[in-house]
């Protein structure tokens, strides 16, 4: 009863989450409709092939996470236990290559205050940062409880909620990649 109640709040929680997404996407299109050239003459090419690795990498760490799930129905505590250090690991490796790709996007002269453009980029793509550190130190918590066996089959929804929410983060990122990088 416990995992429902958690569910229940975690998708109301999730559907602010896609209407604050939808806000930011809808104002990119807006900016995006009203600008002569998109991206902006003088502007760097944002890093495709790149982000689009990096994109597979946090992929992988949502299968990292439903086989921690998996190994947690068969009681296979070191089994869960790994999988959720993937997890962690697939999650701080893409914010590790995010992070050089700003770096690298600023040096080359992508900022906020240069145009709207760089505004918008970085505040779609750092929100969902944000949202990856969030569900990072999450994770630590449930990784920490995993580490103490406190995930029995009849407990397990501190466990369950963080895939839930570790799904929604990591799908949303192909959905901001096609968008953003692609398109």
């Amino acid at each position: 009863m416990e995992t429902k109640k958690g569910q229940i709040g975690l998708l109301f929680f999730l559907a602010t989450e896609v209407m604050f997404f939808a806000g930011l996407f809808s104002a990119y299109w807006v900016l995006r409709a009203q600008t002569g050239e998109w991206p902006p003459v003088g502007q760097p090419r944002l890093p495709v092939l790149v982000t689009g690795i990096n994109t597979v990498i946090l992929l992988l760490s949502a299968v990292a996470i439903w086989r921690a799930d998996a190994a947690q129905k068969k009681g296979c505590h070191l089994c869960l236990v790994g999988w959720l250090g993937l997890t962690g690991v697939g999650g701080l490796l893409f914010l590790g290559i995010q992070g050089y790709e700003w770096m690298r996007l600023i040096q080359f002269g992508l900022t906020t205050a240069r145009n709207i453009y760089g505004g918008i980029f970085y505040m779609i793509v750092g929100a969902h940062g944000v949202h990856v550190i969030a569900a990072l130190i999450v994770l630590l918590v449930v990784f920490l409880k995993a580490v103490r066996y406190r995930y029995a089959e009849t407990n397990k929804t501190g466990l369950v909620l963080f895939q839930i929410y570790w799904t929604f983060v990591v799908l949303l990122w192909p959905v901001i990649y096609v968008a953003i990088y692609l398109l």
